[in-house]
């Protein structure tokens, strides 16, 4: 006789354990769902805490990774159930935090549980089933939204308020469909290899900063002196106005340049003031593909593991985290 899966259900608030409330002051969490449909599957239900997701903070998400690392050998997958504004950031976090043989996959909804178009139940029944799928060990942290099946590193949240709401250059890395009520898992691409790792905390202050045409660095000065790194969201293939050049020249704690373009890597190519290639050669290190908030996240994460501005700089380079 086979023995049926085990699946851990880590709950932790979001829209899809919303409802109004009765009180009129607006829709918020108030109940974790319940998987729909899987039979013969063991589920067993966690709820660290319930919170909105922009009330989701780095302890919170280094909370969750060791919450996984103690559930995750009595079952043969984990799904959490996440709120959509800042799924992508605890899906990055936990990527970096743990293993890649442990399938974990989030999800959450984009309408609550009292809308007709409720999408929750079928988010949370394609989670589970691609989390039991025996081809999603080894590729690390997932996430799953509306049937696709997407990296937690290029995920991003794309609409504020489509029913298909996440997607990210160069798009999702498989897809679930049903075929006759089953389910029928593909995978479009193969995983990287990596380690983990293993800050003793998340504590380390890192800030954003949005660059403009015509910033003269506005705001940097005072981010360098409150915190241990800076991230910015710098303009095109990394490049800023002139003004930043001996700014990031003078700074104190690592400044890595992301972009705001939505899709793309960062390449120090131009050599004007302020051009990428002169920024890195001020010291800034470029995030590579990572958008300016998962940048922020491996930053926090190196610095709370104590690794130096080298040591950092070369895991940026390295393209797989």
């Amino acid at each position: 006789m086979s023995t049926a899966q085990r699946l851990a259900v880590i709950h932790t608030g979001g829209t899809i354990s919303s409802r109004p409330d009765p009180n009129g002051t607006g829709v918020t969490p108030q109940q974790a769902p319940s998987v729909p449909g899987l039979d013969g599957v063991q589920v067993t239900d966690y709820q660290p805490f319930t919170l909105p997701s922009p009330h989701v903070t780095p302890p919170h998400m280094l909370a969750l990774a060791r919450l996984v690392t103690e559930v995750a050998p009595q079952h043969d997958g984990v799904v959490i159930t996440h709120g959509t504004d800042t799924l992508e950031e605890t899906a990055f976090a936990l990527h970096l935090l743990l293993p890649a043989h442990l399938p974990v996959v989030l999800t959450g909804s984009m309408r609550h549980m009292e809308e007709a178009s409720w999408d929750g139940p079928g988010n949370l029944l394609d989670a589970a089933q691609v989390a039991l799928h025996p081809a999603t060990r080894g590729r690390g942290t997932l996430v799953v939204f509306g049937g696709d099946i997407f990296d937690a590193r290029t995920v991003t949240k794309i609409h504020t308020t489509a029913v298909d709401a996440f997607g990210g250059y160069p798009g999702p890395i498989g897809r679930i469909d049903r075929v006759a009520h089953a389910a029928r898992v593909e995978y479009f691409a193969t995983p990287d290899a990596r380690t983990p790792l293993t800050p003793p905390h998340l504590d380390a202050r890192v800030e954003i900063l949005y660059a403009y045409a015509g910033w003269q660095g506005e705001g940097f000065e005072d981010a360098v002196r409150r915190s241990d790194g800076v991230v910015i969201a710098a303009l095109g293939t990394g490049n800023l106005p002139a003004p930043l050049l001996p700014l990031i020249q003078a700074a104190t704690v690592p400044v890595v340049l992301a972009t705001r373009t939505h899709a793309g890597p960062v390449l120090p190519v131009y050599g004007y003031p302020g051009g990428g290639a002169t920024l890195v050669a001020a010291g800034a290190i470029p995030a590579s593909f990572l958008n300016a908030h998962k940048a922020r996240l491996l930053l926090l994460t190196l610095l709370s593991s104590g690794l130096e501005v080298g040591a950092i700089r070369r895991v940026f380079a390295q393209d797989v985290y």
